[in-house]
C-alpha cells in the first residue's frame, strides 16, 4: 500500500507562496466562487485581480496559486470538512463552502495556524453572504484531524490524497503500476514551474549565461534542446533584458518536444513550409517559426477567432513576417501539417486544475470521434509526401493510439513514422513508447503530452 495517510506531511514553500492577505484572500475566494459557478479558471482568476485593485505582485501571486490550490485539492479538502463534522453537503451556501475550502487549505497544505489565518477571512468577511461564524472557522483550523480509513482499492485511496476523479484514476491504473500512477498523480498535483523556449539568434547556454549575469536563477532541462526552467521563486526574469529582447518565450517542454517532432529525421525545417492547423493563441507556431527561418513560411489558423488574434499579435510583436494566416489554410502546399487536437487535456491538470471536476468518460469518447473527424477531414488535402503530426495533452489512448490507429483503418495511403531517430537514443529512452512520442510526468516536467507522425505516401493521390 503505497498511500499510508491521507493528509500531506509537508507544506508549500513560503518563497513561492506569495503574501497572504485578506484582499488576497478575496480574490482568490471569488475566483474559486466563479469557478464553481462554471467560469474556467484562468478567466475567473483574470476577472478577480482586475476587480482587486492595488493588490501587490506577491499578493497577486498569492491569490493566482491559492484559486489554482482549491481546485488541485477540492476532494481532500471536502474530506477534511467532513472528517471535522461539517459535511460539504450540508453546508447551505456556496461561499461558505469557499471559506471552508480556503482555511483548510491554508491549514493542511501552508501549515498556517488560526492567528495567521483569521486576519483573513474575519467576518464582516472577504465574500459574503455568509452563515458561518468566525469560531467555527477557528475550530477547523485548530482542532485535531483524525485519520479517516484507507479504502482496501489502491486507486480510489491514491484518487483521494492526490484529489482526482475516480473514474480517471481507474482509467490510468489499467495503463501504469501502482507507484508509476502515484508519481504521476504527484506530479499533476504540483504546481508547475516556469518553463522558456531560448529563440534565435544565439544558443540556450548563451540566454543562460546572460540570465545568470542579471540575477535570474535558471537551468537547462535536459529533454528539449531549448527548455529553460525558472528555479528562481520571482517573476523577475520577465523584467529582464533577455525577455525584452524577445530571447525567451513561455513554453512547456511538451509543446515544445512537439515542435521538435515536425523535424525531418535528417536536416532541419529551414526553408520547409509548415501548417499549423489548430494553432489556438500560437504558441508553437511562434516556435515553428524559428525552426523554419525566415526562408520558410508557417501557415497558422484555428476555429477560434479570439485565439487567433493573440497569435497575430504575438506574431506581430516579433516581427515574424514569416507567418500568415491564410482561410482556409493551403494545407496542399505545407510540407508538414501539425494538429495539435482538441482534447481533454489530461496531461495539463497541472496547470489548469480545475478541468479534473468538469471531465468525464463520455467527453473522452466524444474528444476521440472529433479528432478523428478532424484527421480524415485533412487527410486529402495534404501533398503526397508530406507528413502530419498528431498531436495532444492527453494522458488516455482513447485520445492518442486509438485515433492514431481508427485513422489508418479508414485513410489508406499513410503511414506511421517512428520518432525516436527525432530525438536520438539517449532523450528517446525517456520520451519514446514505440513509434510515438509520450512524454509522461514525472519523466518529462510540465505536463504529459503525446505526438505521432504520419506520412503520406509520396504515390498517393
Amino acid at each position: 500500500m503505497s498511500v499510508k495517510t491521507l493528509w500531506p506531511d509537508t507544506f508549500l514553500d513560503e518563497e513561492r507562496l506569495g503574501r497572504p492577505s485578506r484582499r488576497a484572500a478575496t480574490a482568490a475566494l471569488q475566483a474559486h466562487l466563479s469557478v464553481l459557478k462554471g467560469e474556467p479558471l484562468k478567466l475567473s482568476l483574470a476577472e478577480a485581480l482586475k476587480d482587486a485593485e492595488g493588490l501587490g505582485g506577491q499578493e497577486r501571486r498569492f491569490a493566482a496559486l491559492a484559486v489554482r490550490e482549491l481546485s488541485r485539492h477540492q476532494r481532500l479538502l471536502d474530506l477534511a470538512s467532513r472528517t471535522l463534522g461539517q459535511a460539504p453537503s450540508k453546508i447551505g451556501l456556496l461561499e461558505d463552502q469557499v471559506l471552508v475550502r480556503y482555511v483548510l487549505w491554508r491549514r493542511l497544505f501552508c501549515g498556517a495556524n488560526w492567528a495567521r489565518i483569521g486576519p483573513e477571512v474575519k467576518l464582516p468577511g472577504p465574500i459574503r453572504p455568509r452563515t458561518i461564524k468566525d469560531d467555527l472557522l477557528a475550530r477547523m483550523v485548530e482542532s485535531p484531524l483524525a485519520e479517516p480509513p484507507l479504502s482496501e482499492s489502491g486507486p480510489e485511496r491514491l484518487a483521494t490524497r492526490y484529489s482526482f476523479p475516480n473514474w480517471l484514476v481507474q482509467r490510468l491504473a489499467e495503463l501504469h503500476p501502482e507507484p508509476v500512477l502515484e508519481a504521476m498523480l504527484a506530479a499533476l498535483d504540483e504546481e508547475p514551474s516556469l518553463h522558456f523556449r531560448a529563440r534565435p539568434t544565439g544558443t540556450r547556454e548563451q540566454v543562460l549565461a546572460r540570465l545568470s549575469e542579471e540575477g535570474v536563477a535558471a537551468a537547462p532541462v535536459d529533454v528539449a534542446l531549448d527548455a529553460v526552467r525558472i528555479t528562481d521563486a520571482s517573476h523577475r526574469v520577465f523584467e529582464t533584458r533577455v525577455m525584452r529582447e524577445g530571447r525567451l518565450q513561455v513554453q512547456d517542454v511538451g509543446s515544445q518536444l512537439i515542435v521538435e517532432a515536425c523535424r525531418p529525421l535528417e536536416g532541419t525545417l529551414e526553408g520547409c513550409t509548415v501548417a499549423d492547423v489548430c494553432a489556438g493563441a500560437g504558441g508553437k507556431t511562434l516556435a515553428l517559426a524559428d525552426e523554419v527561418g525566415r526562408a520558410g513560411r508557417v501557415l497558422a489558423g484555428d476555429r477560434s477567432r479570439r485565439r487567433l488574434a493573440q497569435a497575430r499579435e504575438r506574431a506581430r510583436e516579433l516581427s515574424l513576417r514569416h507567418v500568415s494566416f491564410p482561410q482556409p489554410l493551403p494545407l496542399e502546399s505545407a510540407d508538414v501539417v501539425l494538429v495539435d487536437a482538441p482534447c481533454s487535456g489530461t496531461g495539463s491538470l497541472a496547470r489548469e486544475p480545475d478541468q479534473k471536476w468538469k471531465l468525464s468518460a463520455k467527453a473522452v469518447e466524444e474528444f476521440h470521434t472529433t479528432q478523428l473527424e478532424l484527421l480524415v477531414e485533412l487527410a486529402p488535402r495534404v501533398k503526397p509526401g508530406a507528413r502530419v503530426v498528431y498531436a495532444t495533452c492527453s494522458l488516455l489512448p482513447e485520445e492518442n493510439d486509438a485515433v492514431v490507429r481508427d485513422f489508418l483503418a479508414r485513410v489508406p495511403g499513410f503511414e506511421v513514422e517512428p520518432l525516436a531517430p527525432v530525438f536520438g537514443a539517449e532523450r528517446a529512452a525517456v520520451l519514446c513508447d514505440g513509434p510515438f512520442l509520450r512524454a509522461l510526468p514525472p519523466r518529462v516536467p510540465g505536463g504529459g503530452f503525446f505526438a505521432a507522425r504520419l506520412r503520406k505516401n509520396p504515390s498517393a493521390g
